[in-house]
Formats: structure tokens, C-alpha cells, sequence
């Protein structure tokens, strides 16, 4: 008679480290998304008479849909990783979950306006004149300002600053690597706000140097957290502390 052999249960660090991992797709998919909608994005944003012409609707429309996955994966991260985080500082935690989804409205905001492009392009069958192309140029200017003010501040400040410093202090990753994040936050943010008092353009090589050292932390945190989980610290071992509905 054959016996099935059944699984060992999940201790709490196992739990842990699954969340660990699930949090590490998140952030690989937040780029996964997001790089090939910029691409897809490509002929209403540097087309100055799209609303005017043939289009490219399609193209526009898979941008967008990879954008709203973005948006997705981006609260996905934080709320993962929240029951974790708020072990070390329950307000921090809390204000990167908040930032988190601040990022993503505005990056819907965004995506509003570039399908709002595509609708009147779609009405208008190229007879808008120039007024049209005036209201398309002013959409994609909408869509280049949630840029500035969503990935780019509240990325800075949720994912670099609070995820940075909630990393470090734990030491659930190495310090090294939550030290990147925890000084590249800051300067993304400064520099964004450089773009917006006209200093440089936003898609200037200086922004992007200045805005590197954050994209590196994202993009290294999410393969560590994929392919080694946290490290050993106290957060791990300690358990969820109890409700009122766990003591009655």
C-alpha cells in the first residue's frame, strides 16, 4: 500500500523568505512593464501632430495596459513586503505603502491622458486643425509631468528614502546595497526637483545620471530578493504580534 508523504509545514521564516521572493517579482515586474510602454508610448509623446495623423493607436493602447500593470506592481511591492517592514517602523512602512500608491495614481493620471490623445485623434480623423494639435501637445506635457511628480519623486522618496532606511536598519538585505537606495532616493529626488525649476531637461544625460543610482538599487533589490530571500535578522525570527481577536 503506497503512503503519501505529506509536506512539512511552513515554519515562520519559510513564510518569511516566500514573501521575500514574491516581493522580488514585484519590483522585476515593475520594470518588466514599464520599460516597453515607454517604447510603446513613443509616437504620441515626440509626435507633435499625432492627433493629427494615422496613428498608432494599438501601440499606444498595449503602453498603456503595460503601464497599469506597472501601477500594479508598484502597490504589489509595498503591500508585500508591509507585514515585514512594520516589524522595524510601523509608520515608515505605512508611509511606503502610501507613497506607493500615490505613485501609482499619478502614473494613472498619466496613462488618462495619453488615451485621451488617442480618443480625439480617433474623433477628430485628422481634421482638427491646429487647436487639436495645441490640446494633443498640452495632453502629452500632462503625461511628462506625472512622470516628474509619480516615478520619479515618490519613487525616490518612498522606494529609495523609506524602503532604503527600513532595509538598512533591519539588515533583511546587505547595507551596502540599502545604502544605495538610501542615498540614491534622496538625490532622485533632488534632482527631479532640479528638472522641475528648469534647470535640465528631464530626459537630460545629467538627470539620468543622477537618477542611475536609484534604478540600480530597485533593479538590485529585486533579483537579491528573488534569488536569495532576506538575510538572517531579528525581524525574521520575532512573530506577528497578536490582535485582540488572537487573545479573546
Amino acid at each position: 500500500m503506497n503512503t503519501i508523504k505529506s509536506r512539512p509545514p511552513e515554519t515562520p521564516v519559510d513564510a518569511v523568505q516566500r514573501t521575500a521572493r514574491i516581493a522580488g517579482v514585484w519590483f522585476v515586474l515593475t520594470f518588466v512593464f514599464s520599460i516597453p510602454a515607454v517604447l510603446l508610448y513613443d509616437p504620441v509623446l515626440n509626435d507633435a501632430d499625432y492627433i493629427l495623423g494615422a496613428g498608432a493607436d494599438t501601440r499606444v493602447r498595449v503602453g498603456a495596459f503595460l503601464e497599469i500593470l506597472t501601477a500594479v506592481a508598484n502597490i504589489a511591492t509595498a503591500v508585500v513586503l508591509f507585514p515585514i517592514l512594520k516589524r522595524q517602523s510601523e509608520s515608515i512602512a505605512l508611509g511606503y505603502v502610501a507613497l506607493r500608491i500615490l505613485e501609482s495614481t499619478v502614473i494613472v493620471m498619466g496613462i488618462v491622458s495619453v488615451l485621451a490623445v488617442v480618443t480625439m485623434r480617433q474623433d477628430l480623423a485628422g481634421a482638427g486643425g491646429a487647436d487639436a494639435a495645441q490640446i494633443g501637445r498640452s495632453l502629452v506635457v500632462l503625461k511628462d509631468q506625472t512622470f516628474l511628480l509619480g516615478p520619479a519623486f515618490c519613487a525616490g522618496f518612498g522606494n529609495g528614502l523609506l524602503l532604503g532606511y527600513l532595509m538598512y536598519r533591519s539588515g533583511l538585505v546587505p547595507r551596502p546595497m540599502a545604502l544605495i537606495g538610501l542615498i540614491g532616493g534622496p538625490v532622485a529626488c533632488a534632482t527631479a526637483t532640479a528638472v522641475l525649476f528648469g534647470a535640465y531637461d528631464q530626459q537630460s544625460p545629467v538627470n539620468l545620471l543622477f537618477t542611475a543610482p536609484e534604478i540600480v538599487w530597485e533593479v538590485s533589490l529585486g533579483i537579491w530578493l528573488i534569488t536569495k530571500g532576506f538575510r538572517p535578522a531579528p525581524l525574521i525570527a520575532e512573530a506577528p504580534p497578536k490582535t485582540t481577536q488572537d487573545t479573546a
